[in-house]
């Protein structure tokens, strides 16, 4: 009897559901929202492409996400073109690319994968967001609290500025599960 051999290819398992993206429907968001004008080398299908991974592998933070991306960067790439980012470019993008873009990349994708499954979601269709989640969704914020450095004693290698910086991880299912405050 002969053996099978699996097949040998370049294709990730990542790459897999950004097929599931339909190919202009990002560019036809950007160019809708204005994001495809501001961005030079830092197009809109890359930081798609960069906040599913991000989404994808529960990273913690644009250190861990770079991180991760740059070792997989040749992987990425294949990925329809998507390019790697820098930390300074993916913040940048996330504080002032329009995240309404994103809400409509959501809802178009919900409907494009409804119409291609019929059996897609639950009972169906969607009428808005869900009001229990079934899994587990994380909302991740990172805050910085401006402080006046001529009141705090732990600020003395200060003269002007002092801050606190926050990072919060919210379970929308339950509650907060970790905080962690930190100075700058």
């Amino acid at each position: 009897m002969k053996k099978l051999k699996p097949t040998k290819h370049s294709s990730v398992i990542f790459n897999q559901p950004c097929k599931l993206i339909p190919a202009g429907m990002v560019r036809s968001l950007a160019v809708e929202y204005g994001i495809d004008k501001k961005s030079r080398t830092f197009s809109p299908w890359s930081h798609v492409v960069c906040l599913l991974y991000c989404h994808l592998t529960h990273s913690t933070g644009l250190n861990d996400l770079c991180g991760a991306l740059r070792h997989h960067s040749a992987k990425l790439f294949a990925v329809r073109g998507a390019t790697l980012p820098s930390r300074n470019e993916l913040s940048h993008a996330n504080k002032e690319r329009n995240a309404d873009m994103m809400e409509a990349l959501f809802w178009k994708m919900l409907n494009h994968l409804q119409n291609q499954f019929p059996g897609f979601g639950s009972s169906g269709r969607y009428k808005g967001l869900p009001r229990r989640f079934k899994k587990t969704v994380y909302s991740i914020d990172s805050s910085t609290i401006a402080l006046v450095a001529n009141c705090m004693d732990w600020a003395k290698h200060r003269r002007r500025k002092a801050a606190a910086k926050l990072h919060l991880c919210l379970n929308l299912r339950s509650g907060p599960i970790a905080s962690r405050a930190s100075l700058p």
